[in-house]
């Protein structure tokens, strides 16, 4: 079974975003992780880059901003309840086009990260590059994408939160330092 490992090489996820710190994170790995298996190993890693597109906001639809007009929730048409109760499905009512146009600017954006990672990634031949694009909190889909490939180890950017700023936002690193089913390399960038 060790043998099947090492011929395959390792499953390296980096988790990318549009921020410095995801990008200095991924530049950290190549030159430290995958470099370094150059040498000691013929089996060639594979480093997949993920990247959470966030979920449309959920506020209640109580804003009273319909007059009879067929709307979408997240992609499914439903009748606006016109004495203003919360549909059973809690969320922001858009109009087609405002739901179209959120929906572009997102893949807009991922197509945009991943093709800056997949450039910083282009001068190692040394390392087979995969691409997943998830949609959902950046915490939860990180870590189910770690389980579901079988991740060896998972590298990720620290923005670098204070106490308090963490206990109200949260730290994406810090859930998944916790709850990734693999070591956590946690890279934080040096101050300039």
């Amino acid at each position: 079974m060790a043998d099947v490992a090492e011929s395959e090489g390792r499953k390296i996820v980096v988790a990318v975003d549009d921020g410095e710190e995801s990008t200095y994170a991924l530049q950290w790995c190549l030159r430290n992780i995958v470099s370094s298996s150059e040498t000691s190993s013929c089996a060639r890693d594979t480093l997949v880059l993920v990247y959470a597109r966030p979920s449309p906001p959920l506020f209640s639809a109580m804003d009273g901003t319909d007059n009879g007009r067929e709307h979408h929730l997240f992609g499914t048409e439903i009748d606006f309840v016109l004495d203003f109760q919360v549909p059973t499905k809690t969320g922001v009512l858009f109009s087609e086009e405002i739901t179209a146009s959120l929906d572009k600017y997102s893949r807009d954006l991922a197509d945009s990260v991943m093709e800056k990672a997949q450039k910083i990634c282009k001068n190692h031949s040394n390392v087979k590059v995969e691409v997943k694009v998830t949609i959902g909190d950046a915490r939860d889909a990180i870590c189910m994408t770690v389980d579901r490939i079988k991740a060896d180890i998972l590298v990720m950017g620290s923005h670098g939160y204070g106490f308090i700023k963490r206990a109200f936002i949260g730290s994406v690193s810090d859930y998944c330092s916790k709850n990734a089913k693999c070591p956590v390399i946690i890279v934080k960038r040096p101050a300039v």
